[in-house]
């Protein structure tokens, strides 16, 4: 089993910044490919917002459409630590975000509530 920290989530005004971190307890966390996904209401699927690849894949990433170009995923395998750099922030980024390690069957922190409001 894996554990996470989560922190940096909190309430912040439109157009302003947050930095999500996660870190893994696994030690192995290089291996894995690692992301972001939210949840913007209960009854709403879970999201994809950002993925990196592993190292041996060359940390490739991804993004949705609707953060690309305001998003920044990054990762430190030293820490076992993902990063999601958010700027630019709207009203509709308010959700859950949750941390991944291993895709869509893997590992999944238990989230951490972003607030965008004035």
């Amino acid at each position: 089993q894996v554990q996470f920290v989560e922190s940096g989530g909190g309430l912040v005004q439109p157009g302003g910044s947050l930095r999500l971190s996660c870190t893994a307890s696994r030690t192995t966390f290089s291996d894995y490919s690692v992301g972001w996904y939210r949840r913007q209401a209960p009854q709403k699927e879970r999201e994809l917002v950002a993925t990196m690849t592993n190292v041996l894949s060359g940390g490739r990433t991804n993004y949705s459409d609707s953060v690309k170009g305001r998003f920044t995923i990054s990762r430190d395998n030293a820490k076992n630590t993902v990063y999601l750099q958010m700027n630019s922030l709207k009203s509709e980024d308010t959700a859950v975000y949750y941390c991944n390690m291993g895709g869509k069957a893997g590992y999944w922190g238990k989230g951490t509530l972003v607030t965008v409001s004035s």
